[in-house]
């Protein structure tokens, strides 16, 4: 018995021919140089590196639980020149990841849709992620710097 989903994989190219449409949308299917694609798949990846920075917390967590020693290791490679780099970068990716996060949330509450609407909500993601990570490191270097 067939699949009755099977039909809705099933397409046309313009010429007429035969085509079995992808399962999801994948990397063929987006053009890279369209903003909603780009900032879709940066939402995705930032994401993925604010979770893999949790690593980074876990392991400054245990290391001031474990000792001084433990600690002032984790405290030197924070404040090494890789280190400051992997933060920035995290904080970029969290205000990014953040507040891709709100516009989602206002597209899953059905608003934003229009295109005009969607690109301006996508040039402010990306503003709000530079402005928001230069004034958090500013706000850093002040006071704790």
């Amino acid at each position: 018995m067939k699949d009755p989903r099977e039909a809705g994989m099933m397409a046309r190219r313009s010429d007429g021919t035969l085509i079995r449409r992808p399962l999801s949308p994948h990397l063929q299917a987006y053009d890279m140089m369209q903003m909603t694609s780009a900032l879709s798949i940066m939402h995705r990846i930032t994401g993925a590196a604010w979770s893999a920075g949790t690593v980074l917390l876990v392991w400054w967590l245990m290391a001031a639980a474990t000792g001084e020693a433990a600690f002032a290791t984790v405290q030197w490679f924070l404040s090494s020149f890789l280190g400051l780099l992997i933060l920035f970068g995290l904080t970029v990716a969290a205000w990014y990841h953040t507040l891709a996060g709100i516009r989602h949330l206002v597209w899953d509450a059905g608003h934003g849709f229009e295109i005009p609407t969607v690109y301006r909500t996508g040039r402010l993601v990306l503003i709000g992620t530079a402005v928001m990570t230069i004034l958090t490191w500013v706000l850093a270097l002040v006071f704790w710097g």
